[in-house]
């Protein structure tokens, strides 16, 4: 440490994750700590002052450079190579602002004898709520009455009114949740309190649920107007809700998705939307990011409500995920056990 007082921290936070909320927290945490700022892109491309941005050719080479003689990084999405980790002979600690540290060589890591820490739970409160705004969305047409009237001034909106085009309402309708981890638990108490028939399926969790436990995914989709996705991606849950699976809903079936795109074969779902199988669809996550422009998915607007991976976006979150890694910051300087470690 810094005249055997202060650590060295490099805060390299981007357009979210401010390395401004980064040092506060950390000077909050830490008391003395002699904070570097510095801006990253995301995914590394240039945000904020020209000045602290790197384009992503010179990444690497920029985190070398901001590491010099620093003993903790903080980052939301900075590389953290082997070559980075090899020239950062200093480096003790990292500790990453999100739900896992993605964006790390862990093994390179290990070798060089760095902590690696994260930040679990920092989204989860942001990403339910907007999977029920989604699901509001998708089952009373609301983007598809808001575009017309707000960019035409036009009332065919109001056509939604109508017996044989109007959604529906989430009292007493079957709401199938694939997952019930920090996300799905927390869409299923709000979905009770609306009043729906909350289905849950995850073979991993046991104890109390709010809603009815269904033991088979199958069973769960036969019985579910609407289903939401909640599933970690692994190798078991890519493509989870395929073709086969989809046929099991009910005709007029909702799908929504704000957990991971890739648990969702979108070849599939766009052949129930198109059929008139499935009535709508709502999702944020895609299996390509950024959504390419020969998605089959614009041209269902009528059917769908996209939006561009922003279910864990709030200020909140930003905010807790620079409190979270202070916290483990401040644990290591007192030399207290890590709460969220993987090194």
């Amino acid at each position: 440490m810094t005249d055997g007082n202060s650590v060295r921290v490099v805060a390299a936070g981007d357009h979210f994750v401010l390395p401004s909320l980064i040092a506060r927290a950390v000077e909050h945490e830490v008391g003395r700590a002699d904070v570097r700022e510095l801006t990253l892109g995301w995914p590394l491309e240039p945000f904020g002052p020209v000045a602290e941005v790197q384009e992503a050719s010179d990444a690497e080479d920029v985190m070398i450079e901001a590491l010099a003689g620093a003993e903790v990084l903080v980052t939301q999405m900075g590389p953290v190579t082997g070559k980075v980790l090899a020239a950062s002979p200093d480096l003790k600690l990292v500790v990453v602002c999100r739900g896992g540290p993605v964006n790390v060589n862990l093994d390179a890591a290990k070798d060089h004898d760095v902590r690696v820490c994260f930040a679990p739970g920092r989204n989860a409160a942001a990403t339910a709520e907007f999977t029920v705004g989604m699901m509001l969305a998708a089952l009373r047409r609301i983007p598809q009455a808001h575009d017309p009237l707000a960019r035409q001034g036009s009332w065919e909106g109001a056509t939604y009114y109508t017996y044989e085009r109007s959604g529906l309402e989430l009292e007493d309708l079957p709401v199938g949740l694939v997952g019930y981890g920090a996300v799905g638990s927390r869409v299923a108490r709000v979905l009770c309190a609306f009043g729906a028939r909350v289905m849950v399926h995850d073979p991993y969790v046991h104890g109390e649920i709010h809603g009815l436990r269904v033991t088979s995914l199958d069973d769960l989709l036969r019985r579910s107007q609407v289903i939401t996705l909640h599933a970690r991606l692994t190798p078991e849950t890519r493509g989870l809700i395929g073709a086969r699976e989809l046929g099991l809903l009910p005709s007029g079936a909702v799908v929504v998705n704000v957990a991971r795109g890739p648990l969702l074969d979108e070849g599939a779902l766009c052949d129930a939307l198109e059929s008139g199988r499935l009535s709508a669809a709502a999702l944020d996550t895609y299996e390509r990011e950024p959504l390419p422009a020969e998605s089959r998915l614009l041209g269902l607007a009528e059917r769908v409500v996209l939006t561009p991976h922003l279910g864990g976006a709030s200020r909140a979150v930003a905010e807790k995920a620079a409190r979270i890694a202070a916290a483990e910051v401040g644990r290591w300087v007192r030399g207290e056990p890590l709460a969220h470690c993987l090194t």
